[in-house]
């Protein structure tokens, strides 16, 4: 089970945000990707949950591109939602691109999904719910945007 294992966070259960305490997470590491359709890359990020007879199993697994390629996306929308409100339908169905962000000589487009018959709905949801999540996705970025000024100093 730990085999490839570098880093390991354990008790990640106690912090899952509103999960917290109650979390079926509990264990997040990095290392040599375990799965075969991850085979390719050189690190890999891993969830991990216990089973039925309480072993840690392996329930997820992203390279670690890909964990970037989701926090560059949504703190993109993050961004986008903080003037959203100046929209009446919080988005521009005549432009519902946010962003084309520049990755690997192509672009990761960022848009409102207008292909959702219920996105009027949903985004006025959606844009509640990022507002209900304040606290926790306030914390988080803090610790993230230190994070990533720390590294930018190496």
């Amino acid at each position: 089970m730990n085999e490839k294992v570098v880093m390991v966070s354990n008790g990640y259960e106690r912090i899952d945000g509103r999960n917290a305490y109650k979390s079926g997470i509990k264990r997040l590491t990095l290392g040599a990707p375990m799965l075969e359709e991850n085979k390719k890359m050189q690190i890999a990020a891993q969830i991990w949950k216990n089973d039925k007879d309480g072993e840690l199993i392996l329930a997820q697994e992203l390279p670690i591109h890909q964990i970037f390629d989701l926090m560059i996306f949504l703190s993109r929308t993050l961004l986008y939602f903080k003037e959203a409100y100046r929209l009446p339908l919080l988005y521009d169905p005549e432009k519902p691109l946010v962003e084309r962000v520049g990755l690997q000589g192509d672009v990761l487009p960022v848009e409102v999904c207008v292909d959702n018959q219920n996105i009027n709905e949903d985004i006025k949801a959606f844009a509640q719910s990022l507002n209900d999540l304040g606290e926790l996705i306030g914390e988080r970025k803090r610790v993230l945007n230190r994070i990533l000024e720390e590294l930018e100093l190496y």
